[in-house]
């Protein structure tokens, strides 16, 4: 780390942060300013954990640009990539338009859990379903959507949905996007039947939820858009500005009965309030089954709208969270705050 700090390598960029003990700043291993001593540097993964740490981001290298989605760095290659013509990137286009490859790929595994390419074909297929499910013919879908034979689009259908190309409407696959937020980015994933999942967005993690989420629903997770995603980006913007205090989206979210039970039951929760295990549990007609019930509650896969974090212990203290206590302790101070005005 050391070595590529005194580079100023920005293909370090993004793999972690240094702080200075002196100043109180982080900054991005290839930041220009004048470099610390080794003594007086700690290291850090993310900017959240520098911030947490009472450490301010540099104003020359703006590190915390690093826990938004689309830093400014990489908007070009995304919007190349939304813009639905197919189009396939290799590493020498990356380099054309400045591009390291290196950085790119770490960049996707980070924010998004897959490899640029895997996330590209992903977008390439999510559109040629699209353009099948709007009465598109198989053949102009194909190419309009980038793919270079419709061999290549049967292939490309099958290894994801077990089928042919022209039968991918009768797979119910879900769609998923990640956001920006005051606490880091959030995975949204949707099928027709309702939102399925909200989680925090943190390197392998994503790529876990995704694999676990294609498990129990029985069908392929596609990086793709939704309508369902764009209303639930529109309402987790409102909460997080203290205007709104319920959701009104469908959600989607099978499991067992008691699972079920409790999730219901989490969605009941008033704004700005919390409630403890034990309370849960008797909500639930289970008195006693404090520990069943925080387990539930951890397997919950829809974070925020149903809102698990308004679970605490019954001594009143915070207690644990799957998304870090931090993130917790915000949305709690957050429902607070709003709820008082």
């Amino acid at each position: 780390m050391r070595r590529a700090i005194q580079r100023r390598d920005a293909g370090y960029d993004g793999a972690f942060y240094f702080a200075v003990r002196t100043t109180g700043v982080f900054c991005n291993p290839s930041c220009s300013a004048r470099k610390p001593h080794a003594r007086h540097c700690v290291y850090f993964r993310t900017p959240s954990e520098a911030i947490r740490a009472g450490y301010r981001p540099c104003k020359r290298c703006r590190p915390e640009q690093a826990d938004t989605l689309a830093p400014d760095w990489i908007r070009p290659l995304l919007a190349r990539v939304d813009s639905g013509d197919g189009e396939r990137l290799t590493d020498r286009d990356l380099r054309a338009m400045g591009l390291s490859p290196f950085r790119v790929r770490r960049f996707f595994r980070s924010k998004f859990g897959m490899t640029f390419q895997r996330f590209a074909r992903q977008r390439r297929l999510a559109s040629a379903v699209t353009h099948i499910r709007k009465g598109l013919d198989v053949t102009t879908t194909a190419l309009r959507s980038g793919y270079e034979s419709i061999s290549g689009f049967e292939s490309a259908a099958r290894r994801a949905f077990g089928t042919s190309a022209r039968r991918v409407t009768a797979v119910q696959p879900v769609f998923s996007k990640t956001i920006n937020s005051p606490i880091g980015p959030l995975l949204l994933g949707a099928n027709d039947e309702g939102l399925c999942v909200l989680s925090f967005s943190e390197g392998r993690s994503v790529a876990a939820n995704l694999a676990r989420l294609s498990r129990q629903l029985k069908c392929p997770v596609l990086a793709g858009p939704h309508e369902l995603l764009d209303a639930a980006a529109d309402q987790l913007t409102e909460y997080f500005a203290g205007k709104r205090r319920e959701f009104d989206l469908p959600l989607h979210y099978p499991g067992t009965p008691f699972q079920r039970a409790v999730w219901s039951a989490l969605r009941r929760i008033p704004y700005g309030r919390t409630t403890s295990y034990e309370q849960l549990a008797r909500a639930v007609g289970r008195p006693g089954a404090q520990r069943a019930v925080g387990t539930a509650n951890g397997s919950n896969r829809i974070a925020i709208i149903i809102p698990c974090h308004r679970v605490v212990n019954k001594s009143g203290k915070i207690g644990g969270y799957g998304g870090g206590v931090w993130r917790k302790e915000f949305l709690l101070e957050l429902e607070r705050s709003a709820a008082s005005r």
